[in-house]
């Protein structure tokens, strides 16, 4: 399978305008790629687009779970973009809370960013990727699409699912010339976690010291793990890990399937635990 050249030819990043989605807009602007650049928050958009002002980038503004609004941002991203080459979709969110805390409506919420947003986009920008000589679909997932943590449902939920539509679609796509991979991050200083929802039945400080716990485990540096992510989507990976946590955790799932949970909960006790106060420091 031949790698991707991405020189000249354009790559559309979802989530771009902070986090993943900025840090490999970056690296792939130092590689010469034409960039399309998609997410909500308009003026980080534009703060990345004047720092990566020596290549041709556009910027596009859209709530991804508005599908007819994503038609218009892909017809638009189409029409400024003739050789459309990758789709990394790094949009996303967390969010904190155990079932009885948590609504259907918090869980919808999060399930329509990050599953529902991810296939949207993608179904709206695959007749562009068919044009392409050669092409390569690349979806963030997570660690927590391989095992799934207490107080994380719906986010694993959304990551199994994102797991579960790349897998599907790269068997789709398997007599063409578009290839599908997806990433699984584990421990990236991002901030997502800290900057991510939580159940409205939360205590806020109780909230707030769960995700400080979590983030405090994080060690992969973001712009490590960006070069990876588009190292694997050059190559056209179908599986990228990412974090040394990454590997553990799959390597644990498959010896232990069903039993890796209680290797994982000590570790994570403190960052999951969203019902009681840490105890005062004496």
């Amino acid at each position: 399978m031949p790698r991707l050249k991405v020189a000249g030819a354009t790559s559309v990043i979802t989530g771009a305008a902070s986090g993943m989605g900025a840090e490999i807009a970056r690296k792939l602007a130092t590689r010469g790629a034409h960039l399309a650049l998609i997410d909500r928050d308009s003026g980080g958009l534009e703060d990345l687009a004047g720092e990566l002002a020596a290549t041709h980038v556009t910027t596009h503004t859209v709530d991804l779970r508005d599908d007819t609004a994503v038609q218009a941002v892909a017809e638009e991203v189409m029409g400024q973009h003739p050789h459309i080459q990758t789709l990394i979709t790094c949009a996303g969110s967390s969010m904190l809370g155990s079932l009885e805390q948590l609504t259907m409506e918090e869980m919808r919420w999060l399930m329509d960013v990050n599953l529902w947003g991810t296939v949207s986009i993608t179904q709206a920008l695959l007749p562009a990727l068919r044009r392409a000589p050669e092409a390569h679909i690349t979806h963030l997932a997570s660690v927590y699409a391989l095992a799934s943590p207490a107080g994380r449902i719906p986010y694993a939920m959304s990551k199994y699912a994102v797991r579960a539509f790349s897998e599907a679609l790269r068997h789709e796509l398997e007599d063409t010339r578009i290839t599908v991979g997806a990433v699984y991050p584990a421990g990236v200083r991002t901030g997502i976690i800290l900057h991510g929802r939580y159940a409205a039945a939360i205590d806020p400080n109780v909230a707030s010291r769960a995700a400080a716990a979590q983030a405090a485990m994080y060690t992969t540096d973001p712009d490590d793990a960006a070069e990876q992510i588009v190292r694997g989507t050059i190559q056209r990976k179908a599986r990228v890990m990412v974090g040394r946590e990454a590997r553990l955790i799959d390597a644990l799932v498959r010896v232990a399937p069903t039993g890796y949970w209680r290797a994982m909960r000590g570790p994570l006790r403190e960052a999951i635990d969203t019902t009681t106060p840490m105890p005062p420091v004496a």
